[in-house]
């Protein structure tokens, strides 16, 4: 691939990350790893996912200022969740990083199709608004923040994803939120969540600047249109989830079998 068709395809890659942002709301980090690796041509596995977790943290970033400031951030249990995920993200990344790169895939692939099947679960809403952290209930929301921020970051920081998908059941059940509450505030953890993945990438030499910038900028662009063409279709959110999580799980299924094949073909060479 030439460097031209690089530079179109790490665009292109990242406005239809922004796209699937704009339009569902969520899950376009799932799809980062396997568009830069099949798409825009990143060899290694493990440089995909350290510059994916640098376009997702820098994504996440700009959609958290746009829900503080509407109102819909729960500071003070956003960032007890964060802090115990930044710690797992960390640890997952170190051990992410021994793993042999077509092994990883394969468990990536596999966490798509989990995941594709938790997104076509229909999300409650319900919750209390008024909830927040204090010196009375800590005793009983502080494990359950910790708990969850620790295990969700430890998947995020091993597979080099966002975790939103997580980290919103996570929070709702630690803290009682409402579901737009925890979308708000689970960003400030999915921002934290990739950039630590990303600086332990980073130290290791696995993340390609020039892409994560490229990437980072399609991204922008995909997610102002996936907005305006969200409002536009806000009657049929419902289905776009759908659809994209059978996408999800599909793809999920060509990259098990695509990491498969070339374990089986690096066994025969052997």
């Amino acid at each position: 691939m030439t460097m031209l068709l690089a530079n179109i395809a790490s665009i292109g890659s990242g406005a239809l990350v922004g796209l699937v942002l704009g339009l569902v709301g969520g899950g376009g980090s799932i799809i980062a790893v396997p568009l830069l690796v099949y798409a825009v041509g990143i060899a290694s596995p493990h440089v995909a996912i350290g510059t994916g977790a640098l376009a997702v943290s820098a994504s996440a970033f700009g959609n958290m200022i746009a829900h503080w400031r509407a109102g819909n951030v729960k500071w003070r249990c956003a960032l007890v969740f964060a802090s115990a995920g930044v710690v797992g993200a960390l640890a997952g990344s170190t051990v992410a990083k021994a793993i042999d790169g077509q092994k990883l895939l394969a468990l990536f692939g596999l966490l798509m199709i989990i995941v594709g099947f938790l997104m076509l679960r229909r999300k409650s809403g319900s919750g209390d608004p008024s909830v927040r952290l204090t010196r009375t209930n800590a005793r009983m929301m502080l494990p359950a923040l910790l708990g969850s921020g620790f295990a969700v970051g430890l998947l995020s920081g091993f597979f080099g994803i966002g975790g939103g998908f997580l980290i919103v059941p996570g929070l709702m059940l630690s803290t009682g939120m409402p579901l737009s509450f925890a979308i708000g505030s689970s960003l400030v953890a999915v921002t934290a969540f990739g950039a630590a993945t990303a600086t332990s990438y980073a130290f290791s030499g696995l993340v390609d600047w020039a892409v994560a910038t490229l990437f980072i900028g399609g991204g922008i662009l995909g997610g102002m249109g996936g907005l305006v063409l969200g409002r536009l279709l806000s009657n049929r959110k419902q289905a776009l989830g759908t659809v994209f999580a059978v996408f999800v799980i599909a793809v999920g299924g060509y990259i098990i079998l695509r990491g498969m094949t070339s374990l089986a073909s690096a066994a025969t060479l052997n």
